[in-house]
């Protein structure tokens, strides 16, 4: 587990200071204290190994595919911490700024298990760590969650969006924000794609990484055969000379449909289309060809999910 997320360790002493603990009553907004503690370190610099995972180590080395058990995600601001908290994600350890322990993060702690780390320092401290602004003062590590079968994922949903090699980590985060708004019952994803849980991807999300359901598409399978298997009809989001408008009703009345989205420039393979049930075009003017894929699957979302079973 990398040592950012263990707590406090001798070797930090110099640049985090000793504890001090803070607590709310859970059920008691005006926060009197009782048994529920965040414990407060202090932040002199960012020298200290438990803030590596805030500070040095690297995306790839939080997923930490060796001990998957032990792998992390960052999420940024009360409101994307506070949709991972309720979608059931453990938290490790807090960075924020000192003033929102008592202000914005105040009913997130509550939230917390007790001893839970909190690393605090003022705002001119923590911008030492590039792109701190954004992060709206707070930032969480926690632990991945263990993703579900495609099967199983798959259950109860009639509209599903197939994310084919999107490499691009804002796509990712805007395309999941459209599938929650847009009526998508979860995401699948081939593992070429880009990280749902990649820092930037969660932050443009605005948290709805944890409100839609998502996993990876098996590398080792034809994942169009495991979606026709379980009843799911496929529709591949591309310009042929035989694809049908995304207004077609055709595409509203089918019962199970998986969208399916290709990557940023080339788009979706020619045998993906090829295998697909439908291909489908929207209707552009003005000479455009084609939407960027988060754009592109808006639209989408809108009119196969948003709008199936309708006649309009």
């Amino acid at each position: 587990m990398p040592t950012g997320a263990a707590g406090h360790t001798p070797a930090g002493k110099k640049a985090v200071a000793s504890a001090r603990k803070i607590g709310y009553n859970r059920a008691d907004p005006m926060g009197k204290r009782d048994a529920a503690m965040a414990k407060i370190f202090d932040i002199a610099d960012f020298s200290a190994p438990e803030l590596d995972v805030y500070a040095r180590l690297t995306e790839n080395q939080l997923v930490n595919r060796a001990d998957p058990a032990n792998a992390l995600f960052i999420a940024e601001s009360p409101l994307v911490i506070g949709r991972a908290l309720d979608a059931g994600c453990v938290p490790v350890s807090f960075l924020m700024e000192r003033r929102h322990i008592d202000g914005k993060a105040r009913d997130i702690l509550a939230r917390c298990p007790a001893d839970i780390p909190v690393y605090a320092a003022e705002l001119d401290v923590l911008t030492q760590l590039t792109g701190f602004h954004l992060t709206r003062g707070m930032l969480c590590a926690m632990r991945r969650p263990a993703l579900p079968e495609v099967a199983a994922l798959c259950a109860n949903a009639a509209r599903v969006a197939v994310l084919e090699n999107v490499m691009n980590p804002t796509n990712i985060g805007a395309i999941f924000r459209s599938a929650a708004a847009l009526g998508v019952d979860a995401v699948l994803l081939t593992s070429a794609g880009s990280d749902p849980l990649y820092r930037r991807a969660v932050r443009v999300s605005m948290g709805t990484v944890f409100q839609v359901p998502w996993t990876y598409l098996p590398a080792d399978a034809d994942w169009q055969e495991t979606l026709h298997a379980l009843g799911f009809q496929t529709a591949a989001m591309a310009l042929r000379d035989d694809s049908l408008r995304i207004d077609d009703k055709r595409l509203r009345a089918v019962p199970r449909l998986a969208i399916v989205l290709g990557t940023e420039g080339d788009g979706l393979a020619s045998n993906t289309i090829a295998a697909c049930d439908y291909t489908v075009r929207i209707p552009m003017t003005h000479g455009v060809d084609s939407l960027n894929v988060a754009a592109a699957s808006a639209v989408a979302f809108y009119q196969l999910a948003l709008l199936r079973g309708r006649d309009t």
